[in-house]
């Protein structure tokens, strides 16, 4: 019995522990649900954000909603790489495809530099800009290269806090 209580309760300090100094640009997200209107009529993008491992990581549970499709749903795990002293962070999603890349706290923004998308042997190289808009929104801001070498807007939307 013992053991069973020392475990919840260090489970539940683990929920409440400070997050890694490095996500503090990103810590306005964490245990927020943010949701966008797409450009097509009835689509939606929504993000929910969580602390998970005691604030050694921040996990991002992300789905669009499109009417009389299937969800697009996915998943990423933001963590501090020590050795490359950064925040990376890896994205899988229901159509198999997968993506790494790194976030970088700008002045003004949180910056993902151009990194690959591979799903189904191609890959497409993107990159993200997210600018907060108070503590109640962020725009999300994705460019995909054209094969010309051209950055070309993939979208632009505003997200909002849910809750």
């Amino acid at each position: 019995m013992k053991i069973i209580v020392l475990g919840a309760l260090l489970a539940s300090a683990a929920v409440h522990a400070e997050p890694q100094a490095a996500f503090k640009p990103m810590a306005f997200l964490a245990g927020h649900c943010w949701k966008a209107d797409m450009a097509v009529p009835g689509q939606t993008d929504e993000h929910c954000f969580s602390w998970v491992y005691g604030g050694q990581a921040l996990r991002d549970v992300h789905v669009v909603r499109t009417p009389a499709k299937p969800d697009y749903a996915g998943e990423t795990l933001y963590f501090y790489d020590s050795a490359a002293k950064q925040v990376q962070y890896v994205y899988v999603e229901n159509m198999g495809g997968i993506s790494r890349g790194t976030m970088e706290a700008g002045a003004d923004a949180l910056l993902f530099p151009a990194t690959q998308y591979v799903a189904g042997g191609q890959a497409m190289t993107y990159r993200v800009r997210w600018t907060p808009s108070g503590d109640k929104a962020y725009e999300a801001f994705s460019e995909i290269q054209a094969r010309e070498g051209k950055w070309v807007t993939q979208f632009k939307v505003m997200l909002k806090r849910t809750d």
